[in-house]
């Protein structure tokens, strides 16, 4: 998402470079979405792997689609509004093919829940796509444990990419993580470093901050590991997605999955954030 125009504004050599080194550091898959960069990241991308077409077999391409983003690169849209007909999501898959110059994507998410999905035709739709070899792989975004289960009940759901950090805890409580433990889905987690700890001003940074620190002294890491270490202690198969531009950072954050946590630290780490202990 930042890689586009929506951040560092790659020049295509620039992501070549990143896919590479990410690559070459064992970081294989990519997470898009149809809307990033006002719809034009996905191409940026695809032109980049297309300096050196061997690159596709070593990579897994995650996409997303179904918000109706109101920009100019989409002059029909004259209000953002979520779209899970079928129609909309052929079309999105067939365009996503064309920018990433692929015959298919590794996993495809609905990237909203849409109150207007019928769970049926999503999923008859969507065995379509894998059944045609263009989809290997489905799952949904930011979907609560009820909104799955809906879906889950027509079709397979590998994956539900939700945000949880210490800065949004909801997904502890709401059943996300059960559900998908009891039906066999993995999480991918965005935003895993949290809303406004490092920059910003969330109420609990410098709490989490002075937390950081200390735990970075106790477990020799950098204070910025510390938010990806406590996600990782959680007993579910989690794959943080991590939104920065520098490998440096990228191999930071993996490195981090290798860091335990004493359980009194990670209650700790929840306690700075919700500012209460545990009931």
């Amino acid at each position: 998402m930042r890689w586009g125009i929506w951040g560092a504004q790659f020049s295509t050599q620039e992501y070549a470079t990143l896919i590479q080194q990410c690559i070459e550091n064992g970081i294989t898959t990519f997470d898009h979405a149809d809307i990033y960069g006002h719809y034009t990241t996905e191409a940026e991308f695809g032109k980049a792997l297309s300096l050196n077409t061997s690159l596709r077999k070593n990579i897994q391409l995650i996409t997303k689609c179904g918000i109706n983003l109101v920009t100019e690169n989409r002059p029909l849209h004259s209000i953002k509004s979520y779209n899970t007909s079928a129609k909309h999501i052929i079309n999105s898959v067939e365009q996503s093919l064309k920018n990433f110059n692929t015959d298919y994507i590794d996993c495809l998410l609905i990237h909203r829940p849409d109150p207007l999905m019928n769970a049926e035709e999503v999923a008859k739709t969507i065995d379509t796509l894998i059944q045609s070899g263009k989809v290997l792989e489905f799952g949904v975004s930011n979907f609560l444990p009820y909104q799955s289960a809906l879906l889950q009940k027509h079709i397979k759901l590998s994956y539900n990419q939700i945000e949880l950090s210490l800065t949004h805890t909801a997904s502890i409580t709401n059943g996300s993580l059960e559900f998908a433990q009891q039906h066999g889905s993995d999480i991918m987690i965005w935003s895993p470093l949290g809303q406004g700890i490092f920059a910003g001003d969330h109420p609990k940074k410098d709490d989490l901050l002075n937390a950081f620190n200390l735990m970075a002294k106790k477990y020799n890491c950098e204070a910025s590991q510390i938010p990806i270490a406590w996600l990782n202690q959680l007993p579910y198969k989690l794959t943080p997605v991590i939104g920065s531009k520098q490998i440096n950072r990228i191999i930071e954050a993996k490195d981090a999955l290798n860091i335990a946590l004493d359980r009194e630290d990670w209650y700790l780490l929840l306690e700075k954030a919700t500012g209460k202990e545990v009931a």
